[in-house]
């Protein structure tokens, strides 16, 4: 499996740049984290919801998904309340895996934090297992941090 090009960094910095919609921002980030990465089935964000204290669907890219996670439940709610990323080589094996496809083996997810507080997780599928590497980690964790650098917190904050 390729890995991911670190030059997505940039890109999104590019994509988004006088951009302050964060539903825009987020749809356009998923898009092309889904375009740019090979062997994915589901690429999409969960955002945390002041009001009811749970994770709820974002825009993503991949078939239907759970519309509300728990803090603490299945590798979303994990990676939200360690308020660290995730590679889940084989997610049958997770304690607690959420199934929203089945046809997912394999999952990676970070957050995505804005001053010091985590507003939403990145959560990527794969139908493979073993999918995701620390290279990928790492450039997706500096994803997660261009695009909170273009995430208008009080805008999102209205919408969930």
């Amino acid at each position: 499996m390729s890995q991911l090009d670190p030059i997505v960094v940039a890109q999104v910095d590019a994509l988004l740049t006088d951009e302050h919609n964060p539903i825009t921002n987020l749809a356009n980030a998923a898009a092309l984290l889904n375009d740019s990465l090979t062997d994915v089935n589901w690429v999409g964000f969960y955002l945390y919801n002041q009001t009811t204290k749970q994770l709820d669907l974002g825009p993503f890219q991949g078939k239907v998904a759970c519309m509300h996670i728990a803090p603490g439940s299945g590798v979303v709610g994990t990676a939200f309340v360690k308020g660290a990323s995730l590679i889940v080589p084989d997610v049958h094996a997770f304690a607690g895996h959420i199934a929203c496809d089945a046809a997912s083996n394999s999952e990676i997810v970070v957050p995505v934090t804005v001053d010091g507080q985590t507003i939403a997780i990145l959560d990527i599928d794969s139908p493979s297992l073993d999918r995701f590497s620390a290279d990928d980690q790492k450039t997706l964790t500096q994803f997660a941090t261009q695009l909170a650098a273009h995430l208008d917190t009080e805008a999102l904050a209205a919408v969930c």
